[in-house]
């Protein structure tokens, strides 16, 4: 576990395992304990080292209060790298970490060995935000104040029903969710850098290997997202998770590190 100073801020970064690189770059509200230890552990096994980081603002990394946008975070992306001296790496991004790989891919293609984009978004025609349901779901449980409520509400919007309906699963996500902050400044900040996200006119220039990953129960960013992203990248190739929800990580660790493994790996 470390720091690094990148573009200005101080980012916390936990590098671990041996072997091939891998960047692991989280989603919304998301931290480096966001992975799990079931996958991350998995990734071990498969052979990688990787490295999971907090993004600024989040986490453990320094406080953040002025608006950025995916882009800049692709360059914090870039920045981790430089950090554990990596000239490149193979990367796997999930939610908003998916859209920060996609301007990492675009902005530094020689530095993306690999691209694993799960659970994401491109923006443009196609693609569809999440519901204003699950929105307004989830906002009303953030403002409350409730703290027990805005963690059971990203739960259960998170995972699909038959995995929420097993409690053992929500203890181990509490567990998690609670061991790191995640500031409710920075998550606006973070939606608000969403909001203004689109490659979709770009996606046809990726010349990186490309695995997308989607569940196919996701209520956060339906899977209609993850079959536009798949068919813009030339050669992309969509693994749809039966059932899933939106971690599909976390519901399925084994099999998501198998599917990470045998793309960067062959």
């Amino acid at each position: 576990m470390a720091t690094a100073t990148v573009n200005g801020t101080e980012l916390f970064h936990e590098l671990r395992g041996r072997g091939e690189p891998l960047l692991l770059i989280q989603g919304m509200s998301g931290t480096h304990a966001s992975w799990g230890e079931p996958f991350r552990a998995a990734l071990d096994a498969a052979g990688f080292e990787t490295v999971a980081y907090d993004h600024r603002g989040i986490g453990f990394s320094a406080a953040w209060r002025t608006p950025f946008t995916l882009a800049q975070l692709a360059e914090d992306a870039a920045g981790v790298m430089d950090a554990v001296g990596w000239e490149s790496a193979h990367v796997l991004g999930i939610s908003m970490g998916g859209m920060v790989a996609q301007e990492l891919a675009l902005a530094h293609p020689e530095r993306v060995r690999t691209l694993a984009l799960g659970c994401t978004y491109s923006g443009g025609p196609g693609s569809v935000l999440t519901n204003a349901a699950v929105a307004q779901e989830l906002g009303a449980a953030m403002m409350s104040g409730d703290r027990e409520r805005a963690l059971r509400a990203g739960y259960e919007v998170n995972v699909s029903k038959a995995f929420a309906a097993e409690e053992s699963n929500w203890t181990a996500f509490r567990e998690m969710a609670t061991s790191v902050p995640a500031p409710l400044p920075t998550i606006m900040l973070q939606m608000q850098a969403i909001a203004g996200h689109d490659t979709s006119a770009r996606l046809a220039s990726i010349n990186a290997p490309t695995l997308v990953v989607h569940g196919t129960e996701d209520r956060m960013l339906q899977v209609v997202n993850g079959r536009a992203i798949a068919a813009a990248i030339p050669g992309a190739r969509l693994e749809e998770l039966e059932g899933v929800g939106h971690m599909f990580w976390w519901e399925q660790p084994a099999r998501s590190a198998e599917l990470v493994a045998a793309h960067a790996l062959g």
